[in-house]
């Protein structure tokens, strides 16, 4: 799961200034329980120095080592357990927990060379912010309201705005219930306002939610970024390009309202070309029909996109209009 640099870092930012925070507290309550009970302190101390001392007591002495290792456990435990009454009798549970932040990476984000699922979560949280600044909402499935769509039949399609909706609806609650490498792409086409931008942003959040990366970007960003990439190439721009075609899902909304132009026909053929080879899954919306895309852009990614998406007809009235009215 491809989380982009920038993900990881304030991820990673979090955990730290968590474990920080985890260790500081700690510190603070420690200060708080000594003041208030020396012996508390006196008992920390001796365990720390205890087995140290008996390693050398036996290394200086002699005698039977392993007698003498075993006396200074069971004086440990009678310690730990004078320490564990101290403690029930004065403070709140867990006030004096030293436990790390993460039983499996100790507050370090990794075991080995793999993320840990600590880190994960923090990725999934960031990303997840980082998508509803994009999509401008944090609107979810159980926001979308069919009742904006006519229920009465297009005489063009024969079938009403609202049927041919609740089965998109359906059908993307699937698509990000049951999303896998093996999801496949979706098409939104339609007018303005008729949800595409809503259910494309639901889609990100349920599948981000899930912990897969997902990249969501307006037509007209995300051909700004491949541009900056190719003639102004530098770390972090050549690294966002990648992101592109490396997450498990990417979302394209608007399609069609980006400036046209050579560049951008190449780069988008070359973005297609690149996931869909690498079977990585899309979700694009649109306001073209496929005649239209064959137009602006060219047959060949006109062909990918009846080809290899499975495309979604939106229809009804504008929506936004709709909620302007009442």
């Amino acid at each position: 799961m491809a989380y982009s640099a920038e993900i990881i870092r304030a991820a990673r930012a979090r955990l730290a200034q968590e474990k920080a925070d985890r260790e500081s507290k700690y510190l603070q309550n420690q200060a708080i329980a000594y003041e208030k009970l020396p012996r508390l302190k006196e008992i920390d101390m001796l365990l720390r120095q205890s087995m140290v001392a008996a390693a050398q007591t036996a290394f200086t002495q002699g005698g039977d080592v392993q007698a003498i290792m075993e006396q200074t456990r069971q004086a440990n435990l009678k310690l730990q357990k004078e320490r564990e009454d101290l403690l029930s009798a004065n403070f709140a549970p867990g006030f004096l927990d030293d436990s790390p932040l993460c039983p499996k990476c100790s507050g370090e984000g990794y075991v080995g060379s793999t993320m840990c699922d600590c880190l994960r979560e923090y990725c999934r949280q960031e990303q997840r912010k980082t998508l509803a600044l994009l999509s401008g909402n944090e609107d979810t499935f159980a926001d979308f309201r069919l009742d904006y769509y006519p229920d009465r039949a297009d005489p063009k399609y024969g079938v009403s705005p609202r049927t041919v909706m609740e089965r998109n609806f359906a059908a993307c609650r699937r698509y990000a219930g049951e999303f896998s490498a093996q999801s496949g792409n979706l098409l939104f086409v339609g007018g303005t306002g008729l949800g595409k931008t809503f259910l494309s942003a639901c889609i990100a959040r349920e599948v981000s939610d899930r912990g897969f990366s997902v990249a969501y970007e307006t037509a007209s960003h995300l051909f700004s970024k491949l541009e900056q990439a190719k003639f102004n190439p530098s770390e972090e721009t050549v690294r966002a390009a990648a992101r592109l075609t490396e997450c498990d899902l990417l979302i394209i909304d608007d399609l069609g309202t980006e400036l046209p132009g050579q560049f951008t026909t190449a780069a988008l053929y070359s973005l297609l070309n690149d996931r869909l080879l690498l079977g990585k899954s899309m979700v694009i919306s649109t306001n073209l029909t496929i005649d239209e895309a064959a137009k602006r852009y060219s047959p060949q990614i006109a062909s990918r996109l009846q080809g290899s998406f499975t495309m979604l007809p939106f229809l009804g009235s504008d929506i936004r209009v709709l909620k302007n009215k009442k």
